[in-house]
C-alpha cells in the first residue's frame, strides 16, 4: 500500500522542487545547446559594437587594415576631434546637442500629452466611431514612417511666411524644427495611444464612480486620480518616444537643409557618403559611441522598469 502510494507523492516532491528552480528540469544536451546558441547570438550583437570600439580608441586616421576586436591602444583623438567639429559643416557639437534635446524632449512630451487624452477618451468613453477610430490609429502604426514623409513634406512645404517688402521666405514650416517635431509626433502618436490604452483599461472605473459620487469634476478626476495611476506607463512610453526620437533620421534628413538645423543623427550619416573618405574611421567609430551611449545606458539602467511598465497593461482586471 505504501509503495503504491509513493509513486505520486514522489512525483508532487520533484514538481514543487522543479517549480522552486524556476520551471521544468532540461536535460544536459538541451541545456549545452541553448548555452551554445545564447553564446552565438552574443557574439554577433557583440562583434560590431566591439569593432567600433576598438576604432574609436584608435588614434590613426588611416583606414584599419586588420580585424581588430580588442584595442591595441586607448586614444581619445577621435572623440577630441569630434566634440571640436564634428565635420566641415559649421555647426559645432553643442549646436547638435541642442537640436537633438530638443527635439526629442519635445516630441515626446507632446505626444505624451495628445495620447494620454485621446487614450482616456477611448478608454472610457462610448462615442460614434470609436471602433473605426482605433482600427485606424492601428493602420497607422502598421504603416512605415519613410511612406508618409512625401505628403508631409508637401503640407509642411506650403507653410510659410513671407516678408511683404522684400518677398523674401523668412520661415518655412518645412525647413525648420518646428515642422519636423510635428512630423515625428503626427509618427509617435499611435504607437503612444495604443500603449496608453491598454493600462488606463486596467484601472478600476469605481474609483472615479466614487470621487464623482464626492463632488469632484471631471478634470479633478483626471488629473488627480487618473494621471499618478497610469505614471508608470507615462514614464516608459515617455522614454520609448525619446529612444525612437533620438535616432531618428529620415524625416529629419529629408527635410532640414540648414546645417544649423541639423541633429546628432543627421550628421552622423553626413560623416559617410561622399565625406568617406575625408573624415577617418576613428572620428566616425568615436561619433556613433556618442550618439548611442546615452539613450543605451538609460535603457540598461531602467530595463526592469521598463519591461514591467510594458506589461502592466497586458492582462485586464
Amino acid at each position: 500500500m505504501v509503495t503504491t502510494t509513493s509513486n505520486p507523492v514522489k512525483r508532487l516532491l520533484r514538481m514543487n522542487t522543479s517549480n522552486e528552480k524556476g520551471g521544468r528540469a532540461l536535460s544536459l544536451g538541451r541545456q549545452l545547446f541553448l548555452q551554445l546558441l545564447c553564446i552565438l547570438i552574443g557574439l554577433t550583437v557583440m562583434f560590431p559594437i566591439m569593432y567600433i570600439v576598438t576604432l574609436s580608441l584608435s588614434s590613426s586616421d588611416s583606414r584599419p587594415s586588420a580585424l581588430n576586436l580588442i584595442p591595441t591602444e586607448f586614444s581619445t583623438v577621435g572623440f577630441q576631434k569630434v566634440l571640436d567639429q564634428p565635420t566641415a559643416n559649421p555647426v559645432t557639437f553643442a549646436e547638435l546637442l541642442r537640436n537633438s534635446l530638443a527635439l526629442s524632449l519635445g516630441v515626446a512630451s507632446a505626444a505624451l500629452l495628445i495620447a494620454v487624452s485621446a487614450a482616456y477618451a477611448f478608454a472610457r468613453f462610448k462615442f460614434a466611431g470609436r471602433q473605426f477610430l482605433m482600427m485606424a490609429v492601428f493602420f497607422v502604426i502598421l504603416m512605415p514612417g519613410v511612406g508618409l514623409s512625401l505628403p508631409l513634406y508637401l503640407l509642411f512645404n506650403g507653410v510659410s511666411i513671407v516678408d511683404p517688402e522684400s518677398g523674401r521666405v523668412v520661415f518655412n514650416l518645412r525647413n525648420s524644427l518646428v515642422g519636423v517635431g510635428v512630423a515625428m509626433i503626427s509618427g509617435a502618436l499611435p504607437f503612444a495611444i495604443w500603449n496608453l490604452k491598454g493600462y488606463l483599461d486596467t484601472i478600476p472605473k469605481e474609483l472615479e464612480e466614487a470621487a464623482t459620487i464626492d463632488g469632484a469634476s471631471f478634470n479633478r478626476i483626471f488629473f488627480q486620480i487618473v494621471i499618478p495611476l497610469a505614471a508608470p506607463a507615462l514614464a516608459v512610453t515617455f522614454f520609448l518616444s525619446f529612444m525612437g526620437n533620438w535616432q531618428e533620421f529620415a524625416l529629419s534628413w529629408l527635410f532640414l537643409s540648414n546645417p544649423g538645423d541639423y541633429t546628432l543623427a543627421m550628421t552622423l550619416y553626413n560623416m559617410t557618403g561622399q565625406y568617406a573618405t575625408a573624415i577617418p574611421w576613428n572620428r566616425f567609430s568615436a561619433m556613433a559611441i556618442i550618439v548611442a551611449a546615452p539613450v543605451a545606458l538609460i535603457y540598461i539602467a531602467l530595463q526592469k522598469q521598463i519591461v514591467g511598465g510594458l506589461t502592466l497593461g497586458g492582462v485586464k482586471g
